[in-house]
């Protein structure tokens, strides 16, 4: 049974998040009936991150089985035309082996945060990045950020329903830096925030940003970050940071479990 890895964009701000529920929309439902639509398959589709509402991704990966051969240019095409008029865009089909599995072979997640410098209210680019009125101090920020660096007891910026088993996670990477993304940048200064690791706790990135950005407004210190980390007291979180600014951009795999299929 042919398995096949999906490489996928989405606009999340419509959706109750990745996962299927019930009652409400979700990305995951959405490209399993795109799915069943062109295939005539029920399948189920697996994906590496299970972003929450209103988070969005450009680098989302998720996999599926299905009975028969498909070229991987043509499925990514009949399922963008059966996502329509849904903000989701697959952007690359790949075979993969059997035992490749979007969320449990996953090696690294990266996570970009957005912010925006502006007085005047978002209208272009709302829901899409958290808007600050004045610019943070990076220098300060990125201090605290390295304080995070390496592996901890992430307690205080786990949420209380996050149903991981240990709270302890190794952060690889937490680097704070303007830019100028085209597609934000008429909206103000931009900076982004991006956040590596194996895996993450639930709203792990988001809580850690809205620390950060205490940091950055002169609230809190670089060193309140360091004694907030020490203390595994989800009381010690700083506020957390909305949704929409977080974008899963990227997951990586072993190259062994992705050779010769095309993978980015």
């Amino acid at each position: 049974m042919p398995r096949y890895a999906l490489t996928i964009e989405y606009n999340g701000e419509d959706f109750a998040g990745w996962q299927i529920q019930q009652n409400a929309p979700s990305i995951q439902q959405a490209i399993a009936t795109a799915i069943t639509k062109m295939t005539g398959e029920v399948t189920h589709v697996q994906g590496a991150g299970r972003t929450d509402a209103g988070v969005h991704a450009w680098g989302q990966v998720a996999h599926f089985d299905l009975s028969r051969d498909w070229l991987p240019h043509r499925l990514a095409e009949g399922l963008n035309y059966h996502l329509r008029p849904h903000p989701i865009a697959i952007l690359a089909a790949h075979p993969v082996a059997g035992e490749f599995h979007a969320r449990f072979s996953a090696v690294m997640r990266h996570y970009v945060y957005r912010l925006v410098i502006r007085r005047a209210p978002m209208v272009l680019a709302a829901q899409r990045a958290w808007a600050l009125d004045e610019f943070p101090e990076i220098a300060a920020m990125q201090q605290a950020a390295d304080f995070l660096i390496g592996k901890h007891d992430f307690s205080t910026f786990r949420a209380k329903i996050c149903q991981a088993k240990s709270p302890i996670k190794t952060l690889t990477r937490l680097h704070i830096e303007a830019v100028m993304p085209r597609d934000l940048s008429p909206a103000g200064d931009v900076i982004e925030i991006t956040a590596s690791a194996p895996s993450f706790l639930h709203t792990q990135v988001r809580s850690l940003v809205g620390s950060l950005v205490e940091v950055g407004r002169g609230k809190w210190s670089p060193h309140d970050m360091a004694d907030a980390l020490a203390a595994r007291d989800r009381a010690r979180c700083g506020p957390v940071a909305p949704p929409y600014g977080l974008y899963l951009a990227r997951v990586d795999y072993s190259p062994g479990l992705t050779a010769a299929t095309g993978w980015p």
